[in-house]
């Protein structure tokens, strides 16, 4: 409160604390509080607008303190001193409380610089007047999504997160897909995504200098996404408007709009909304869950998901052994060489050779992957035990083995490690000894997709 009204001068139109409901009582310290401060309009709300949490099913919660100044929220305080339960519909007093609070950055600006929504701001007019200036066909909804949308890309991919379909990954190749949809509404080029990108650099760079440092990475990020799904987003239009054409639209058609054109949950449902067609998001994560099932039963039947099949394994020590072992060497040399950032993408080893899939941005060179062939060469020779041991999935992460089907593997799992180089959770077989493998070449590298590389090699014997 203290440096809301004398250190920022901005006056506190009223505060508002949580008044009780059902068994859970009023906040009255936090009401003593504000009175010794001297805050003279204290609001009293219930549940819904001054009890935060908890977030999912369980977890903290507790009555909530909130600033507004010009009548906009500011700043709030969460004091979590509940758990709450709403499975049980139980909530109880926390032995260890603990405070929370956040205050928005952009609101500020707004009530500083006496703007009546942020995008008026100075952290996002030179972006909005970029887009009136450039859209053919300029709409105020389209034009705040776009300026938002690309403020997060900027500082996502400055991080060195790439756009994939999982977890970070996903949410950036969310955000540069729905700008790609939005730009086309706007009649936006594509080539001045990059005009907005340097305007938000040079919004932040002097608190973010890390902006600048990665400007380069950020507008290739921006402009590869884009072309890769672009020619997608217009065949997937297509589809969409001939699926909808009916006046309906089934999770199994959401999915294979997914599937087929990589269009996100998120994308459909708004087309959808614009149609005034409901969609249902728990069949579409039903959809996605039996995929995903189908997937995994799938993988069952492979050996650590290196695709190798039971049933090609009636020899023992067969060279297919060895090369599955020598397939985990090569992941760990190109992890080692390249960066920890190098992730499988695939795999499939048959009695000639191995085929490896792997994340990667660029072209390797001749030179490094002399280096990494030579790597696993050297591991083969030092004639190394190929460590078997059974362990909970999350003991094996925990202690840095590498896992390809994500949340696909049992509570209990086999992970091999090579001492000191390997360890991934796989169900084998290997090779006793490294030694037994022969020597590896690299047959082919190359490129199979937006930054996926492809390695196939071979082994032989001595």
């Amino acid at each position: 409160y203290d440096f809301l009204t004398k250190e920022l001068n901005i006056p506190v139109s009223y505060a508002s604390i949580f008044k009780g409901e059902n068994d859970i009582p009023r906040d009255n310290e936090s009401f003593k509080i504000l009175r010794d401060l001297g805050v003279k309009n204290i609001r009293e709300f219930c549940k819904k607008e001054n009890f935060w949490g908890p977030t999912g099913t369980k977890g903290p919660c507790g009555p909530t303190v909130e600033y507004y100044a010009d009548n906009t929220e500011l700043w709030n305080l969460v004091f979590n001193e509940y758990f709450c339960s709403t499975e049980e519909n139980d909530i109880k007093k926390m032995p260890n409380p603990g405070v929370d609070t956040g205050m928005g950055f952009e609101r500020l600006m707004m009530i500083f610089e006496n703007k009546t929504n942020v995008y008026e701001t100075t952290l996002f007019a030179p972006l909005m007047k970029i887009i009136e200036q450039e859209s053919q066909k300029f709409n105020l909804k389209f034009a705040r999504i776009l300026a938002d949308h690309i403020k997060g890309i900027v500082f996502i991919s400055s991080e060195g997160i790439l756009p994939s379909n999982i977890e970070r990954g996903y949410v950036l190749r969310r955000l540069i897909r729905r700008i790609l949809r939005y730009g086309r509404l706007l009649e936006f080029p594509e080539k001045n995504f990059k005009k907005l990108a340097k305007a938000t650099i040079n919004i932040y760079q002097e608190v973010y200098p890390e902006l600048l440092r990665n400007e380069a990475k950020i507008y290739k990020i921006i402009e590869e996404e884009t072309e890769a799904f672009g020619a997608s987003l217009t065949k997937g239009l297509k589809e969409f408007e001939k699926i909808a054409a009916k006046g309906a639209l089934a999770a199994k058609e959401a999915f294979f709009l997914y599937e087929t054109f990589g269009f996100p949950f998120e994308l459909t449902k708004e087309l959808a909304l614009e149609r005034g067609i409901k969609l249902d998001e728990n069949e579409f994560q039903k959809e996605f869950a039996s995929h995903q099932e189908i997937s995994r039963l799938g993988a069952e039947k492979k050996f650590g998901g290196h695709g190798l099949e039971n049933s090609k394994f009636q020899i023992p020590k067969s060279k297919i052994i060895k090369l599955h072992t020598a397939t985990h060497l090569l992941q760990a040399a190109l992890r080692e060489i390249f960066g920890t950032e190098v992730k499988q993408m695939g795999s499939d080893i048959n009695e000639e050779r191995t085929r490896f899939d792997f994340s990667f941005d660029g072209k390797p060179t001749e030179e490094k992957l002399k280096k990494i062939e030579e790597r696993v060469n050297e591991i083969i020779a030092k004639d190394l035990p190929v460590i078997k041991k059974e362990m909970s999935y999350k003991e094996a992460l925990k202690q840095g083995a590498l896992a390809f089907f994500k949340e696909k593997y049992p509570e209990t799992v086999t992970v091999y490690q090579v001492d000191g180089f390997s360890k991934e959770i796989c169900a084998g077989p290997h090779v006793q000894k490294t030694g037994e493998i022969g020597s590896f070449k690299i047959l082919k590298e190359e490129g199979i997709g937006k930054g996926i590389r492809r390695i196939k090699g071979t082994i032989i014997y001595h």
